[in-house]
């Protein structure tokens, strides 16, 4: 079918909403909306809200589930699948169109009864015993985008080979003609006892072990306007962390995002409201969740009493460091420790594992595969040998009641390190500073390009063919190899990452984004000083800029 022809049978076929949407398109709308439909993968469906095959609505959800439960059907006996959403626009209609259609095809339905964070789902379909999960949200996204995030049996983000036949599933539906219609199925609400279940097991990844900590910390809180309010300050309170101001303006669930536009807690314009609550009250400590609490941005007192952010890969580094050096310390490190990382996060990390004597083990861009890993040790009847995983984008999880990155889990452990070192006159700036003497300093940095529409995808596609050609040298390093993660690197998935190694110990890495229309570049640079790594970054940097123009 033509873009004019599937316009037409939108026309034809949709609800009044989207028919006036779509009357008010233009040319260029149209095409961008209907150049090609929405793409599932192992993230699931992501996109900008709106009318077309190439945007979210009732009619791609819908087709969406339809794939997916014929799937299942084909795939489970008496399948059944838990649902849950967050604070994003429409986010709750999608989640019970999705159920309906769930329900409609004879699958059992678990449905949240109201709006919690992504990894409860991951939670509850272990918890519940679920063949599925799927999560109604598009992450740390600007408003206009939501997705549709699908978890396998494990609690763990499905595979690539189940993401490639739910494809084909879905390929299959007209989302006119095919997808079932609810006549009053049961739909069954999930109970009060799974949340229960969560907070307990997350309060359970203390590694305190009885030592004395004063927990009368100042800590500003932001849900920044998603679902984590209630679970956070549940495990914080019944921690004993009593003394937190919460963000006003950035506490009930809103998609619009009034006072933050881009509500990721990796970029400083999301924090600006929390840190003038900081300043207000003097806090210790800013943690901040992103829309579906699965991510964790923090900021901290420096020695002038100024206040500054940590990057998710200093986060991760203090975090593991506390994790093995408490579970050293009191005699509760399993007999073969495990740390997962992606291959975009610090190496540092590495080193730290190392002096504990923990294994780690490197996986491919995106939490699934941390999730993955968890699994494995499972099957292997090792899942106590995992002890932290984390990611570069303010991913973390120390434990295995999950399957994904817990902004819930990652607030607390975050709270309670602070806490400790604290109460020992130690600051985290202090802590971080003594990792980089002892192990040498490193500087990571995250950098997007964004190509919207049917002209930006194709400029995409150019750019990634013209670095897979190869590079002799970049920001005056030579590059020394390179590595191509398409071709299966490592015994990793297929995946159109390509990482070039330079001299002087720095890195590249350029991918494009799995739930996102842009391309990613990490760069690591190793260096004496944080001074040296900046200028070393920055001439990176700059003939970076020129090749994404």
């Amino acid at each position: 079918m033509s873009i004019k022809e599937k316009y037409e049978s939108w026309l034809e076929h949709a609800n009044e909403e989207i028919k006036e949407e779509l009357k008010g398109y233009s040319e260029k709308e149209i095409e961008d909306s209907f150049y090609k439909d929405l793409s599932f993968g192992t993230g699931g469906l992501r996109g900008v809200i709106g009318a077309g095959t190439n945007k979210l609505n009732v009619y791609t959800v819908g087709k969406a589930t339809q794939g997916l439960a014929n799937y299942l059907n084909h795939t489970y006996t008496n399948p059944s699948v838990a649902i849950g959403f967050d604070s994003r626009i429409k986010s709750d209609v999608f989640a019970r169109k999705a159920a309906e259609v769930f329900a409609a095809n004879g699958i059992k339905v678990y449905l949240y009864p109201r709006l919690l964070p992504v990894p409860t789902v991951s939670f509850a379909v272990r918890y519940l015993g679920a063949s599925c999960g799927v999560m109604i949200t598009a992450s740390h996204n600007p408003s206009k985008y939501n997705g549709y995030k699908v978890y396998g049996s494990d609690g763990c983000q499905i595979t690539t080979e189940a993401a490639k036949a739910i494809q084909e599933e879905i390929n299959k539906v007209d989302e006119f003609e095919d997808v079932k219609e609810y006549k009053g199925e049961s739909i069954e609400s999930i109970g009060e006892e799974v949340l229960d279940h969560f907070i307990s097991e997350v309060k359970n990844q203390s590694v305190l072990f009885g030592d004395e900590v004063d927990k009368n910390v100042s800590i500003v809180y932001s849900p920044l306007n998603g679902a984590g309010l209630e679970p956070v300050m549940r495990v914080l309170k019944e921690s004993g962390f009593e003394n937190i101001t919460v963000v006003e303006e950035q506490k009930n669930p809103d998609g619009n995002f009034p006072t933050c536009p881009y509500p990721n807690p990796e970029i400083k314009e999301a924090l600006i409201l929390g840190l003038e609550y900081c300043k207000k009250v003097g806090a210790d400590l800013l943690l901040a969740t992103d829309p579906d609490c699965d991510r964790v941005g923090i900021a901290v007192k420096d020695e002038n009493g100024e206040y500054v952010l940590l990057s998710g890969n200093e986060v991760g580094l203090l975090l593991l460091d506390y994790i093995c050096s408490q579970r050293v310390k009191h005699g509760k490190m399993p007999e073969d420790p495990v740390m997962v990382k992606t291959i975009v996060t610090m190496d540092l990390g590495e080193r730290i594992a190392e002096h504990y004597g923990v294994k780690t083990i490197n996986v491919l861009t995106g939490f699934k595969f941390i999730g993955e890993q968890i699994g494995l040790l499972e099957k292997q009847g090792k899942e106590d040998s995992y002890i932290f995983g984390f990611e570069e984008s303010y991913g973390y999880l120390s434990g295995s009641y999950v399957r994904d990155k817990d902004g819930v889990n990652g607030a607390y452990l975050i709270a309670e390190m602070f806490a400790y070192y604290k109460t020992r006159g130690i600051s985290l700036i202090t802590k971080l500073n003594s990792l980089f003497s002892t192990y040498g300093y490193c500087l990571n940095t995250l950098h997007s390009y964004t190509f919207e529409g049917a002209s930006g995808f194709t400029k995409m596609q150019e750019i990634m063919k013209e670095f897979h050609k190869g590079l002799d040298e970049i920001g005056g390093l030579k590059v020394v190899k390179t590595e191509d993660y398409s071709k299966g690197l490592n015994g990793l998935p297929k995946s159109d990452v390509l990482k070039f190694l330079l001299e002087e110990n720095c890195s590249v890495v350029v991918r494009p984004s799995g739930t996102e229309p842009k391309l990613k570049t990490y760069i690591s640079v190793s260096a004496e000083n944080k001074e040296k790594a900046e200028l070393v970054e920055k001439k990176i940097t700059e003939e970076l800029n020129e090749k994404f123009k």
